[in-house]
């Protein structure tokens, strides 16, 4: 048996899967957690890296490996090969202000790059770098993103080889930076250095299945970012919308052809497998239902009882989750806000089913974004934590208008990054089965959009 191995370093832990490169069938895993926090110090990465390679159990017998990631956070590393300050991460929301200059700055830049800047990408934080800290900003001799970074150290680079001319990234990490196009494949170098106010070496960008070099006889893949991993884990093919509740909320599509949102709610991200992968975020996701969850004085489960209690609309009370700020839309410094309140409508019941309602309203919203650019939507795939919640794939049912559906619960993005590594060990990528474990009933009320639709701001 061949085996490969896929790496899954998000934002709350890193997440190691081994498995069969025939048939995808898991062998061992293995995990570690991550700090808390929007800055990290990505030596904390590393370590959990390898914490989480020993748990599952070394890679002496894996022959090729790969890593995926959570999406645009910034490695500024300086010309010796060290990091020069805590990673921001993608849900960092300092460089809003940033993000504003640059979109003023370029009025095309989502013809140049697929998307309009928002907090998240790359580029806002080297603005945010330049204009906050301007002297580690002039430090920077090299830009990376976090699988990019743990690509290279994997591969034995670091302050002790300090090669920056070996960093290597992929087509889907690097179309989140905001200075990359996807369509030439080529970085704009002029919004690179109008962010940062300086050139600095950029990862060599790979193709689907490159290798980004050998460490002994392990082949080392090119990884990918985390939603364009998690598309390849599921298979993906025209006709799926992919709808991921995890921290953040993504809605995404593989097409075959570039995204260009000038409004900026959908990002005209690359897949990893040569195509695209327009999608829509937003910050607030499964942690909405953390927050109610809490309130109440329940756990998941029972949240999603009480909500399976309330009607469809949740007698008109209406959550607008908006508790971190938001992406999409683009409201870095809201906060969430609950409409519809009176002595009938506000009971535990509603309220949990407005988190719900709310949680999916966003990312249906996302769907109809998502549509406008020309996506077509034959079915959706449910994924993440709290799509295992009966109550959140029952609601689904009822939020979006067309088929939904539950992929056996797995690690999605470890998964794509374990077909990434068996398809660069043999040329042709794998097809692997994706078992489903839900179906619920279509059982579209338009009410429940209706109602959140009308408390838009």
């Amino acid at each position: 048996m061949t085996l490969v191995a896929g790496v899954d370093s998000s934002t709350q832990s890193c997440k190691v899967v081994i498995v069969d490169a025939a048939t995808g069938a898991l062998v061992r895993e293995g995990r570690a957690a991550h700090p808390a926090g929007t800055e990290v110090d990505p030596e904390a990465w590393w370590d959990a890296l390898q914490t989480a390679i020993a748990a599952a159990g070394g890679l002496d017998d894996v022959s090729a490996v790969s890593v995926g990631g959570q999406q645009h956070g910034m490695v500024a590393l300086d010309a010796d090969g060290r990091v020069i300050r805590p990673a921001l991460l993608w849900n960092d929301t300092r460089s809003a202000q940033a993000a504003a200059d640059l979109t003023a700055e370029v009025p095309a830049i989502a013809e140049r790059t697929g998307s309009v800047p928002v907090a998240s990408f790359t580029s806002t934080k080297l603005r945010w770098l330049r204009d906050a800290e301007p002297e580690n900003a002039e430090r920077v001799a090299a830009v990376a993103l976090p699988h990019d970074w743990l690509t290279w150290r994997l591969r034995g680079f670091g302050p002790e080889n300090p090669r920056l001319d070996e960093l290597t990234t992929d087509r889907s990490d690097a179309s989140g930076t905001g200075y990359f196009n996807s369509v030439t494949g080529e970085y704009d170098l002029e919004l690179l250095e109008r962010a940062l106010g300086h050139s600095a070496i950029l990862p060599r960008v790979l193709g689907p299945h490159e290798s980004a070099g050998t460490v002994g006889d392990l082949v080392v893949g090119p990884g990918a970012g985390d939603n364009a991993g998690a598309a390849l884990g599921l298979g993906a093919v025209a006709g799926d919308v992919i709808v991921s509740i995890g921290t953040s909320g993504t809605v995404f599509a593989v097409t075959g052809s570039a995204a260009r949102d000038a409004t900026g709610a959908v990002a005209g991200f690359a897949d990893a497998s040569g195509l695209f992968l327009p999608l829509v975020a937003t910050l607030n996701a499964a942690r909405i239902l953390d927050s109610i969850a809490g309130l109440l004085g329940v756990d998941h489960s029972e949240l999603g009882d009480l909500a399976l209690t309330a009607q469809p609309g949740a007698g008109g009370l209406v959550l607008q989750p908006y508790f971190e700020g938001e992406r999409t839309p683009n409201l870095p410094d809201a906060t969430a806000t609950l409409f519809g309140m009176t002595l009938a409508s506000t009971t535990r019941h509603n309220l949990a089913r407005a988190a719900i309602e709310g949680l999916l309203c966003g990312l249906a919203d996302g769907l109809d974004a998502l549509r406008r650019t020309g996506v077509v939507a034959e079915r959706i795939l449910l994924i993440g934590g709290a799509a295992q919640n009966p109550a959140v794939s029952a609601i689904a049912a009822q939020v979006f208008d067309c088929p939904v559906v539950v992929p056996h619960p797995g690690e999605y993005v470890a998964l794509g990054a374990a077909v990434q590594a068996a398809w660069t060990l043999t040329g042709t990528r794998p097809a692997w089965e994706v078992p489903l474990v839900g179906a619920p009933a279509p059982d579209y009320h338009p009410v429940i959009r209706e109602q959140y639709a009308a408390h838009l701001s």
